[in-house]
């Protein structure tokens, strides 16, 4: 069990461990426009950090997989959680202890690979709480399985380091409707369903924070469900795809074919994208999940004014550890 000298103990610990970690962080401020999620000392009590903008579950050298982190009040929620999550949010400056709960868009591996890794490395480190998980079905019996994948290990670190047992470090919240998902102090979590074929249910979400309103969009294909949840938000991170280019993205691949069919089913053109941010209201459109995310190689100017066209807003091109 979980106990309360256990707690004391972790509490201790992760206070040096948040010491040493965080003493350089600290000092030093970098402006997101380096693509480095800046070490907030503003007003603002939500952070949106982009933790990879990649779109597609094949590693690629300029962009990590998909992911954001909102944080409010020091408390970090995550919205999916590609390979390599966890070392993104430690660049980006944020305490793994501060990891509140993780949203699932869908289940594809480029959202979901490191769904147990996030959590259970965060738990060998500072993580002396649970965490809450809102995800649509398997999501369960995922962290059942991905629990046992690594029994040798829990085993040893909870017998070794005195450490709680992993499965009692997080609570899986299964849902397949739209709707509120979650609510606490400090952030309203609504979701819509998006079209994403063949996924289903695919969800985009809306956090509504004390001083604004951030919308992700999950994978999808233009849909009104997502113009209306983000009615008049602050920002939208809608995921884009340069379709001129998908011929070259796909020549390699043996499925070409059916692949490319998938792309143009379930995502949305860069070239659509303003034009239903200008629909929902939206002040700040921001492009992640790139599609093609590495090769090959597009300018940002060239994904910004494709965007722009129809939105009266500001655009942003979304970076690896850009602060918004």
């Amino acid at each position: 069990m979980l106990t309360r000298r256990t707690l004391i103990k972790w509490g201790m610990a992760s206070a040096a461990l948040a010491t040493l970690g965080t003493t350089a962080t600290a000092s030093t401020t970098i402006a997101s426009t380096t693509g480095m999620a800046a070490t907030s000392s503003s007003a603002s009590r939500s952070r949106l950090i982009l933790l990879g903008t990649a779109g597609g579950p094949t590693p690629k050298a300029n962009r990590a997989a998909p992911s954001q982190a909102i944080v409010v009040d020091g408390h970090t929620y995550l919205i999916d959680a590609g390979n390599g999550v966890a070392r993104q949010l430690v660049k980006a400056g944020i305490d793994l202890n501060s990891l509140e709960s993780v949203f699932l868009t869908h289940h594809h591996s480029d959202h979901n690979a490191d769904l147990g890794n996030a959590i259970f490395l965060a738990w060998s480190g500072p993580l002396n709480h649970v965490v809450d998980i809102y995800a649509p079905p398997p999501a369960k019996q995922m962290m059942e399985d991905f629990t046992s994948l690594n029994r040798v290990d829990i085993d040893i670190r909870v017998e070794d380091e005195g450490r709680a047992p992993f499965s009692e470090m997080y609570r899986v919240h299964e849902h397949s409707e739209p709707g509120v998902v979650m609510e606490d102090e400090r952030v309203k979590v609504t979701s819509a369903l998006v079209q994403h074929p063949p996924v289903t249910p695919s969800f985009a979400f809306r956090f509504d924070t004390p001083d604004r309103s951030i919308v992700i969009s999950g994978d999808t294909a233009p849909t009104p469900a997502l113009i209306e949840l983000a009615k008049g938000a602050d920002v939208l991170v809608h995921e884009v795809m340069h379709v001129p280019s998908l011929e070259q993205l796909v020549s390699t691949e043996p499925q070409a074919d059916r692949l490319m069919e998938h792309l143009k089913a379930s995502h949305t053109s860069v070239a659509q994208v303003g034009s239903i941010a200008e629909q929902a209201g939206v002040k700040t459109l921001v492009l992640s999940h790139f599609v093609p995310g590495g090769y090959p190689f597009i300018e940002d100017d060239v994904w910004r004014q494709a965007a722009q066209q129809g939105f009266s807003g500001e655009v942003i091109v979304g970076r690896d550890l850009m602060e918004i």
